[in-house]
């Protein structure tokens, strides 16, 4: 039987964190519930980054330094190593998002080779991440996904990018570390699927290194994980499926509005509940042939990841399951799983404190949007710090 209660143990929850870490983190969740203050605060943060303020080591210290690991690899480090003594792998996340020039999608290449070498001699990092538009425009993918013909260049453009993907996958396969490619707007998102499969064909077989990523507050999600089942099973390779809610919601939905077409986003946040854990239902299901990261901070989904695995004799420590939160967040989910046994891994945001400051900004805005977050997030810290009489 799972226990039910596991995730309101804060000592393992909060081990790591010193008292004035413990305390930092009340008042960041406190200062995020309260929309007007970041909505002011993002204004101001962009304002002085702007005009050149000497505000980046008063961010360092508080935002940054919360949510981030650092600003290289190397700076990371002490957070890597600090989370695997409580059996918590990590998933280095270069953060830096709005790039639009090839100098730039090389470097952005260069960043995760050099990340998969880093990863190669160190236990506690199993797993890189990157976005498809840090490897090549937008606009491509767009345009690709809408079915259109590129011109000479676009289709050279757009080989670069395939180029791209494949040395990651081909380096990370050498290494033997897996690769999580995120999800991101539906109107490119079936270019970059495509392309994510071909690369599922050349590199998973017989073991799944390549992962794509299913948002499903998309209700038609599900159905495409099941072709892609088929189309797996028919040629002989292993799905990677990272399965998350999804990030896009507002976008998603006024895009639709505007353009006279149904929104891809489910209904509701029962429907997108509903739609993630009967996604889960079936990876699990079909764990011989899918293998999944769990990325979610919902407690419910969990709770039922744990009792499906118990139903299916699926192993704790099976590496086709991982559990994934976000680096600063949700501890009370990482930590209680790592210490019973699950394999989990904590996404660590890092680069210059300036270019990943709207990642910063949208996950502030993402905690305020979902009150029930931000207020389990204070009422652990606040029964910790109770704990420890501060």
């Amino acid at each position: 039987m799972i226990d039910r209660s596991l995730f309101e143990d804060t000592s393992t929850a909060f081990a790591l964190k010193s008292d004035s870490e413990l305390e930092r983190a009340y008042f960041l969740f406190k200062m995020i519930s309260s929309q007007p203050l970041v909505r002011i605060g993002t204004a101001a943060t962009n304002f002085a980054l702007k005009a050149n303020l000497p505000v980046e080591g008063l961010i360092r210290s508080t935002v940054f330094d919360h949510f981030c690991g650092g600003v290289n690899e190397e700076d990371c480090l002490p957070v890597i190593d600090k989370l695997y003594t409580k059996g918590v792998s990590s998933v280095l996340d270069y953060s830096v998002e709005g790039k639009e020039t090839e100098e730039q999608f090389d470097n952005a290449l260069e960043k995760i080779l050099k990340i998969i070498h880093f990863c190669d001699d160190r236990d506690a990092m199993p797993i890189v991440v990157f976005k498809p538009t840090g490897f090549g425009r937008f606009y491509l993918y767009q345009k690709k996904s809408e079915g259109k013909d590129f011109t000479a260049d676009e289709q050279e453009e757009w080989n670069r990018i395939v180029g791209r993907f494949d040395a990651v996958c081909k380096l990370a396969k050498a290494k033997d570390v897996e690769v999580l490619i995120d999800g991101e707007e539906s109107w490119m998102q079936d270019a970059a699927d495509d392309l994510v499969e071909s690369m599922m064909r050349a590199y998973n077989k017989g073991k799944t290194i390549v992962y794509n990523t299913l948002q499903t507050y998309r209700w038609d999600r599900l159905d495409y994980l099941r072709q892609l089942h088929e189309r797996a099973r028919k040629e002989g390779f292993k799905i990677g499926m990272k399965i998350v809610r999804g990030a896009y919601m507002e976008k998603e939905r006024s895009r639709a509005e505007d353009n006279g077409y149904e929104s891809p986003i489910c209904e509701n946040k029962k429907a997108t509940d509903d739609n993630f854990n009967n996604t889960l239902k079936y990876i699990l299901e079909n764990l011989e042939d899918i293998s999944v990261f769990i990325g979610t901070h919902n407690e419910d989904s969990c709770y039922l990841a744990m009792e499906l695995m118990e139903k299916y004799n699926i192993s704790k420590d099976d590496n086709n399951v991982w559990f994934g939160q976000l680096y600063g967040m949700s501890d009370h989910i990482s930590y209680n799983l790592a210490a019973i046994g699950y394999n989990v891994a904590k996404y660590i945001p890092f680069g210059p404190v300036k270019d990943v400051m709207p990642y910063l900004i949208r996950r502030a805005e993402e905690n305020t949007s979902v009150a029930g977050q931000t207020n389990r997030e204070l009422s652990l810290l606040k029964s910790e710090k109770k704990r420890r009489k501060l």
